[in-house]
């Protein structure tokens, strides 16, 4: 192949991370920051200025460090009241959002490159072109990977993880097996669900062997797990900044003593070590790498065994539902792209198309997540199962493949393409909001909420709003960590408890009432006409003066 043809291979793809980065870019200079956002940063600016990881240990700190790191630069300063509900900023918050979040968008275009070479090594170039066509105007890909949050990274990770372990299954050199350690422990730091992932790709490489495995554990690659076990051990910490604390046991306690940390610490407030009770009452000392990741596998793990509020079709549960997720991918996700990935399914199984041996360890890592997920406790929202969504497009893919010499077929697709991203685009820039085309965009609050309907990614909606309707005094029921006033919006605040009258404004989220007493409380409002819906997430109502 010439280097000609090579480049002329390489203008659609372009084209198309090119759709992806302007709909990104156009996410973040027309979204405000999210509920999420605020907490991530300032973790990520603590470990970086005062090495440490103590607040809000709920998540791994790759994604935060890498958010953190531009807006140490510009000497970002967040300041907060109790419970991070953001006061104020500095530089301003439009500024910070494009500054962190582009770091979220290269992430995305490295999924987008991996994806389309895998589908083009898989089947072909246009097989490649048409499932990155679909995940250029995929929301989820759009939305999670324009914000600072974990969400994105963990969907990369688990992707490039399949990836490598299909590779070093192919070619288990030293070479792959320090990549796959590296990656490996990239993975354990994108998100704390991980773990499991991490002991599954840990047992594929035992048993796995070029064309097969062995049963037979004196046959496993006894070596190279362990020496990717050390290896994804070490960049783990090196991804707290090689922190060492000590773990005290005597007298059926166990007191852990961690580097930096202070006598408050984070959200809630937990104080300066961890202790919990140990089955012995011997006295000693022990060290240990990293104890921080340990701290938020328990916390994640605490938080879903009591559970977290999750509201779907209408009723409210602390534990959650078996099939959310399942409702939450066909409201969520669009219905062609759902449905070319049934296709493929369908082909593969019938064997229509011909998938990769490796295609069937791979599938292992989102048939586990998805696992996961359905038994979950914590449902609130479909970015939680992103990661399913790169290889629902690798399927997609297959669908192409089937029909790249039947022209009517490859018509067909094309519409399909462009069907999507119209259908898309009716949800543009509030690609978070996005739900398929049987739910209407005023109704979506009766089915889910969270970050599925609204995660406080409105306030540049509402202050546009105001400006174009300067005399009007708002009532505001705002579902956020920002205070809209870091916005320059003027607001009475409105209780679960008030009646206002005028302009009254209440979230999409704070419509559910879910995490309130009265899940009723807020809906009041809807009795009243509504002027707009902005930005997909605030429900604006007029009050007539009479009302009380």
């Amino acid at each position: 192949m010439t280097d000609s043809s090579s480049r002329k291979q390489l203008v659609i793809p372009t084209l198309l991370l090119s759709l992806y980065v302007a709909q990104c870019l156009w996410f973040i200079g027309t979204q405000s920051l999210t509920c999420d956002e605020p907490a991530h940063m300032v973790a990520g600016l603590e470990a970086l200025r005062d090495n440490k990881f103590e607040f809000l240990n709920d998540q791994p700190p790759l994604a935060r460090v890498m958010f953190a790191a531009p807006l140490l630069l510009q000497k970002t300063q967040i300041y907060w009241y109790e419970w991070l509900q953001v006061r104020a900023t500095s530089p301003s918050p439009e500024i910070i959002a494009w500054t962190g979040r582009p770091v979220s968008v290269v992430l995305g275009v490295i999924l987008g490159i991996a994806l389309w070479r895998t589908a083009r090594k898989w089947f072909s170039g246009g097989a490649a072109n048409f499932a990155l066509a679909l995940f250029a105007f995929s929301p989820g890909m759009i939305a999670h990977f324009s914000v600072m949050a974990v969400d994105g990274i963990s969907t990369l990770m688990i992707f490039l993880t399949a990836l490598q372990i299909a590779r070093w299954w192919r070619d288990p050199s030293i070479k792959q097996t320090v990549l796959l350690g590296v990656v490996l422990g990239l993975l354990l730091l994108a998100k704390f669900y991980t773990p499991p992932m991490f002991v599954l790709a840990f047992l594929l490489v035992l048993i796995l062997k070029p064309g097969g495995w062995k049963p037979n554990p004196l046959q496993w690659n006894w070596r190279q797990g362990f020496a990717v076990f050390l290896i994804a051990g070490f960049v783990v910490w090196a991804g707290y900044f090689f922190h060492v604390s000590r773990v005290h046991f005597g007298d059926g306690q166990a007191t852990v003593s961690f580097p930096n940390r202070g006598e408050n610490v984070g959200i809630p407030y937990r104080g300066k070590d961890f202790n919990f009770s140990v089955p012995f009452r011997a006295n000693f000392n022990v060290l240990v790498p990293a104890a921080e990741y340990l701290e938020g596998i328990w916390l994640v793990k605490e938080h879903n065994k009591f559970g977290h509020p999750t509201f779907l079709l209408g009723r409210i549960s602390r534990m959650g539902w078996n099939l959310y997720y399942p409702i939450a991918i066909l409201l969520k996700w669009p219905t062609i792209v759902l449905l070319c990935a049934l296709a493929g399914s369908v082909l593969a199984i019938r064997r229509k198309i011909t998938l990769p041996p490796e295609w069937r360890v791979m599938l292992l890592f989102p048939a586990l997540l998805f696992a996961m997920a359905i038994f979950s406790s914590i449902q609130i929202g479909d970015r939680h199962i992103l990661p399913l969504y790169p290889f629902l497009l690798l399927l997609a893919a297959g669908v192409w493949e089937w029909a790249k010499e039947k022209r009517r077929w490859r018509i067909v697709l094309i519409a399909a393409v462009l069907l999507n991203v119209a259908d898309v685009l009716r949800f543009a820039p509030d690609y978070l909001s996005y739900f398929n085309i049987f739910v209407k965009s005023d109704k979506s609050w009766t089915l889910l909420s969270d970050s599925n309907v609204d995660w406080g990614e409105g306030l540049l909606a509402l202050r546009d709003y105001q400006r174009q309707h300067p005399n009007e005094e708002l009532h505001l029921s705002y579902f956020g960590s920002v205070d809209p006033k870091i916005y320059g919006i003027r607001y009475t605040q409105l209780h679960e408890s008030d009646r206002a009258t005028g302009t009254v404004i209440v979230s999409a989220m704070d419509l559910t009432g879910h995490s309130f007493r009265d899940p009723m409380c807020y809906r009041w409002v809807l009795k009243y006409p509504r002027k707009a819906i902005l930005n997909h997430t605030l429900h604006v109502c007029d009050v007539p003066a009479d009302s009380k």
